[in-house]
Protein backbone atom coordinates (compact mmCIF):
# COMPACT_ATOMS: atom_id res chain seq x y z
CA UNK A 1 0.00 0.00 0.00
CA UNK A 2 2.89 2.53 0.76
CA UNK A 3 4.56 1.70 -2.15
CA UNK A 4 1.90 2.01 -4.01
CA UNK A 5 0.97 5.98 -3.11
CA UNK A 6 4.67 6.59 -3.41
CA UNK A 7 5.04 5.09 -6.59
CA UNK A 8 1.43 7.43 -7.70
CA UNK A 9 3.25 10.21 -6.19
CA UNK A 10 6.29 9.59 -8.18
CA UNK A 11 3.92 9.56 -11.27
CA UNK A 12 2.61 12.71 -11.04
CA UNK A 13 6.10 14.26 -10.08
CA UNK A 14 7.28 12.67 -13.38
CA UNK A 15 4.47 13.34 -15.51
CA UNK A 16 4.78 17.28 -13.84
CA UNK A 17 8.22 17.21 -14.92
CA UNK A 18 7.59 16.33 -18.83
CA UNK A 19 5.41 18.46 -19.40
CA UNK A 20 7.33 21.73 -17.82
CA UNK A 21 10.36 20.07 -20.27
CA UNK A 22 8.41 20.14 -23.26
CA UNK A 23 6.32 22.93 -22.83
CA UNK A 24 9.79 24.81 -22.62
CA UNK A 25 11.14 23.54 -25.75
CA UNK A 26 10.83 24.77 -29.16
CA UNK A 27 8.01 23.05 -31.28
CA UNK A 28 10.84 22.41 -33.74
CA UNK A 29 12.99 20.62 -31.29
CA UNK A 30 10.09 18.84 -29.38
CA UNK A 31 8.95 17.14 -32.96
CA UNK A 32 12.15 15.81 -33.37
CA UNK A 33 12.09 14.22 -29.96
CA UNK A 34 10.25 10.51 -29.72
CA UNK A 35 7.79 10.30 -25.99
CA UNK A 36 9.26 8.91 -23.40
CA UNK A 37 7.82 7.37 -20.16
CA UNK A 38 10.12 9.34 -17.87
CA UNK A 39 11.44 13.13 -17.30
CA UNK A 40 14.99 12.09 -17.22
CA UNK A 41 14.49 9.57 -20.50
CA UNK A 42 13.41 12.64 -22.34
CA UNK A 43 15.97 14.94 -21.30
CA UNK A 44 18.47 12.81 -22.20
CA UNK A 45 17.40 12.45 -25.42
CA UNK A 46 16.93 16.47 -25.90
CA UNK A 47 20.71 16.89 -25.00
CA UNK A 48 21.61 13.92 -27.64
CA UNK A 49 19.71 16.09 -30.12
CA UNK A 50 22.26 18.78 -29.46
CA UNK A 51 25.49 16.87 -29.10
CA UNK A 52 26.13 16.90 -32.87
CA UNK A 53 24.51 20.80 -33.31
CA UNK A 54 27.41 21.94 -30.64
CA UNK A 55 29.74 20.47 -33.01
CA UNK A 56 28.55 21.91 -35.08
CA UNK A 57 28.31 25.70 -33.26
CA UNK A 58 31.71 25.00 -31.91
CA UNK A 59 33.00 24.64 -35.64
CA UNK A 60 31.44 27.99 -36.41
CA UNK A 61 32.92 29.96 -34.00
CA UNK A 62 36.38 28.69 -34.11
CA UNK A 63 36.31 29.67 -37.79
CA UNK A 64 35.16 33.02 -37.30
CA UNK A 65 37.57 33.72 -34.62
CA UNK A 66 40.25 32.57 -36.97
CA UNK A 67 38.87 34.26 -39.54
CA UNK A 68 37.84 37.67 -37.92
CA UNK A 69 39.68 40.74 -39.19
CA UNK A 70 39.70 44.47 -38.16
CA UNK A 71 38.44 46.76 -40.01
CA UNK A 72 38.54 49.56 -38.19
CA UNK A 73 35.74 51.34 -35.79
CA UNK A 74 37.63 50.68 -32.41
CA UNK A 75 39.82 48.40 -31.57
CA UNK A 76 38.62 48.07 -28.37
CA UNK A 77 35.21 46.56 -29.56
CA UNK A 78 36.98 44.35 -31.95
CA UNK A 79 39.17 42.85 -29.38
CA UNK A 80 35.87 42.64 -26.52
CA UNK A 81 34.20 41.07 -29.64
CA UNK A 82 36.39 38.44 -30.12
CA UNK A 83 36.85 37.69 -26.34
CA UNK A 84 32.99 37.40 -26.42
CA UNK A 85 33.00 35.15 -29.35
CA UNK A 86 35.86 32.69 -27.47
CA UNK A 87 34.16 32.60 -24.18
CA UNK A 88 31.30 31.12 -26.13
CA UNK A 89 33.60 27.90 -25.95
CA UNK A 90 33.72 27.44 -22.64
CA UNK A 91 30.78 25.35 -21.98
CA UNK A 92 32.25 23.23 -24.45
CA UNK A 93 34.86 22.80 -22.61
CA UNK A 94 36.82 24.32 -25.73
CA UNK A 95 38.13 27.54 -23.71
CA UNK A 96 41.10 29.78 -25.02
CA UNK A 97 43.85 30.82 -22.81
CA UNK A 98 43.90 34.58 -22.83
CA UNK A 99 47.52 34.54 -24.66
CA UNK A 100 45.95 32.56 -27.32
CA UNK A 101 43.60 35.01 -27.63
CA UNK A 102 45.76 37.87 -27.80
CA UNK A 103 47.53 36.13 -30.67
CA UNK A 104 44.37 35.83 -32.59
CA UNK A 105 43.92 39.17 -32.30
CA UNK A 106 47.21 40.75 -33.17
CA UNK A 107 46.64 37.67 -36.55
CA UNK A 108 43.42 39.78 -37.22
CA UNK A 109 45.23 43.39 -37.10
CA UNK A 110 46.32 45.32 -40.34
CA UNK A 111 50.11 46.12 -41.31
CA UNK A 112 49.61 49.12 -39.41
CA UNK A 113 50.04 47.65 -36.08
CA UNK A 114 53.09 45.62 -37.07
CA UNK A 115 55.90 47.03 -35.03
CA UNK A 116 53.13 47.00 -32.14
CA UNK A 117 52.92 42.75 -32.43
CA UNK A 118 56.87 43.01 -32.80
CA UNK A 119 57.16 44.85 -29.58
CA UNK A 120 54.96 42.69 -27.59
CA UNK A 121 56.78 39.37 -28.87
CA UNK A 122 60.16 41.13 -28.01
CA UNK A 123 58.83 41.58 -24.28
CA UNK A 124 59.01 38.48 -21.43
CA UNK A 125 56.02 39.21 -19.39
CA UNK A 126 52.37 38.53 -21.16
CA UNK A 127 49.51 40.60 -21.33
CA UNK A 128 45.94 39.79 -19.45
CA UNK A 129 42.99 41.07 -21.93
CA UNK A 130 42.17 44.29 -19.60
CA UNK A 131 46.17 44.92 -19.69
CA UNK A 132 46.18 44.44 -23.98
CA UNK A 133 43.28 46.13 -24.57
CA UNK A 134 44.38 49.12 -23.10
CA UNK A 135 47.86 49.04 -24.64
CA UNK A 136 46.09 48.13 -28.04
CA UNK A 137 43.71 51.49 -27.32
CA UNK A 138 46.99 53.39 -26.81
CA UNK A 139 48.51 52.04 -30.21
CA UNK A 140 45.42 53.04 -32.01
CA UNK A 141 45.42 56.75 -30.90
CA UNK A 142 48.93 56.91 -31.28
CA UNK A 143 48.30 55.41 -35.07
CA UNK A 144 45.34 57.50 -35.41
CA UNK A 145 47.52 60.51 -34.76
CA UNK A 146 49.86 59.93 -36.80
CA UNK A 147 47.42 59.51 -39.74
CA UNK A 148 45.96 62.89 -38.85
CA UNK A 149 49.68 64.38 -38.95
CA UNK A 150 50.31 63.17 -42.15
CA UNK A 151 47.18 64.76 -43.88
CA UNK A 152 47.93 67.94 -42.36
CA UNK A 153 51.52 68.02 -44.18
CA UNK A 154 49.89 66.95 -47.59
CA UNK A 155 47.02 69.51 -46.86
CA UNK A 156 49.92 72.52 -45.70
CA UNK A 157 51.81 71.24 -48.67
CA UNK A 158 48.93 72.09 -51.23
CA UNK A 159 48.03 74.81 -49.47
CA UNK A 160 51.75 76.51 -49.58
CA UNK A 161 51.93 75.28 -53.26
CA UNK A 162 48.85 77.38 -54.37
CA UNK A 163 50.46 79.91 -52.35
CA UNK A 164 53.18 80.00 -54.26
CA UNK A 165 51.71 80.19 -57.70
CA UNK A 166 49.66 82.86 -56.97
CA UNK A 167 52.64 84.86 -55.64
CA UNK A 168 54.10 84.27 -59.45
CA UNK A 169 50.89 85.56 -60.93
CA UNK A 170 50.99 81.55 -62.40
CA UNK A 171 47.45 80.13 -61.22
CA UNK A 172 46.86 77.37 -58.93
CA UNK A 173 47.20 73.80 -60.29
CA UNK A 174 45.11 71.37 -59.68
CA UNK A 175 45.10 67.47 -59.33
CA UNK A 176 43.77 65.55 -62.18
CA UNK A 177 42.81 61.93 -61.35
Amino acid sequence: MKYDLEHKKWDISNHKCLMVAKSTILDAIRGSILDCDTATEYLKKVESQFTDSLKAYASTLIKKLFNEKYTGGGIKEHILKMSNTASKLKPMDLGLKDEFLIHLVFASLPKEYEIFVVNYNMQPDKWDIKKFIAMCVQEEERLKSLQGDSANLVKDKKKNFNKNAKSQGKPPQTEHH
